[in-house]
């Protein structure tokens, strides 16, 4: 299939919609009143730093709402808006923060149900608006919406839309896509969908593996077992890795991405020499901006002197995972919450593990006076953090009185 001509066919149909319906203002006064926090602009104001009786809070300066998820959320309320009466679904989470999909579940917007592994479209009719979510769908589901006449309302965060790009070049050169990322993750489907043949490789690990493998060979059947749901159909690691084209999902963590690109550069020119290396590896800078800014500041914020570190955001927010993941490093103990409901009470939170399973720690809020981080995804409201920074001075207050 040319997905590149496909897409651009889609673009230019009158059912496509990628630039909102003109509800602009209204849309925004409704966003600001459920999402927006007085206090943590207030906060914002004040160097980013906030003390409450024995609570210092200390804010990321860069967290929560990017500008690719503000976008794909106020689209979301247009379509609501601007559609009234007719059904309306949504191919996936719209982005990953409990609160902001429950409110589309208000709204009477419908998730495309999920049988087994696969999304039963069968329920989506001729004249269904459907809107595609900040992390894209794939080729394949476009086209099927396409086939049956729905209106399609794509809130692709341009960023994805790049990094697809990105990958259409690699196949039009020929190039195997390196993608760094999650196979199960939707944007990362949504990209080995504009691939030719592709790898997904989730950490540095797994890409030295593929590099010794470059450069050394190895066993074959060993290699297609464990990238065996990581790969396009018929991969050929002996062939199809001649030729490479990095790329990544865009939420991974910037500074593995940088490293597992000169990685494979370095394989490349060792195997072919410095004056082949451009026909055998591409690269493209495809790291978002926004998750870019997040982990930056995050960095910044693990210098200093923190008894704790809450990070907030939906548990399969993988950019909120990423930076959780920087506290670990620096030995920063955090406690990665999805909501103010998981604070359970000054003795116990209920949290996230970089493991993926939840726990509930006991004593994770120190007597006496206290310095704690704040940050969040890019997928979480600022209200969701004002929640959560309230039931800390909450929780602190009562202990002092008790």
């Amino acid at each position: 299939m040319d997905t590149k001509a496909f897409k651009r066919s889609l673009q230019h149909s009158e059912n496509y919609h990628r630039k909102g319906f003109g509800h602009q203002a209204e849309v925004a006064t409704q966003l600001e009143s459920e999402y927006q926090s007085q206090l943590i602009q207030e906060i914002r104001n004040s160097n980013y730093t906030l003390t409450r009786g024995d609570v210092t809070i200390y804010l990321a300066q860069a967290f929560g709402f990017c500008w690719g998820v503000e976008r794909a959320v106020a689209m979301a309320y247009e379509t609501r808006t601007h559609f009234p009466t007719e059904r309306i679904w949504i191919t996936n989470e719209i982005i990953h923060n409990p609160s902001v999909n429950q409110r589309m579940r208000e709204m009477d917007v419908e998730f495309i149900p999920v049988e087994g592994s696969k999304k039963d479209f069968s329920v989506v009719g001729s004249g269904d608006v459907v809107i595609l979510p900040a992390f894209g769908a794939s080729v394949q589901e476009m086209q099927i919406l396409n086939d049956k006449g729905c209106k399609i309302v794509d809130t692709t965060c341009p960023w994805v839309s790049k990094v697809w790009n990105t990958v259409e070049k690699h196949k039009k050169g020929e190039h195997t896509s390196i993608i760094h990322g999650k196979y199960k993750h939707e944007e990362t489907v949504a990209t080995s969908s504009f691939a030719g043949k592709y790898l997904i490789v989730l950490n540095m690990g797994e890409a030295e593996y593929v590099a010794d493998y470059i450069l050394n060979g190895g066993n074959r059947e060993e290699f297609l077992a464990k990238f065996s749901k990581a790969c396009s159909s018929g991969f050929d690691p002996d062939k199809d890795l001649e030729r490479v084209g990095i790329a990544n999902q865009t939420t991974m963590l910037k500074s593995e991405t940088e490293q597992i690109g000169k990685l494979f550069e370095h394989t490349m020119m060792k195997k072919y020499g410095p004056a082949e290396l451009n026909r055998h590896f591409q690269s493209f800078n495809t790291i978002c901006d926004a998750t870019q800014e997040r982990q930056d500041a995050m960095l910044e914020l693990v210098e200093q002197k923190l008894d704790l570190m809450i990070v907030i955001g939906g548990f399969n927010s993988s950019n909120t995972t990423q930076l959780q993941q920087i506290a670990d490093q620096r030995g920063v103990v955090s406690y990665h919450i999805d909501s103010v409901a998981r604070l359970l009470s000054g003795n116990k939170i209920e949290h996230r593990e970089l493991n993926g399973q939840i726990a509930i720690a006991e004593n994770w809020l120190p007597d006496g006076k206290i310095v704690v981080g704040i940050t969040s995804g890019a997928s979480t409201p600022d209200k969701v953090v004002e929640d959560a920074i309230e039931k800390i001075f909450e929780f602190k207050a009562t202990a002092v009185v008790a």
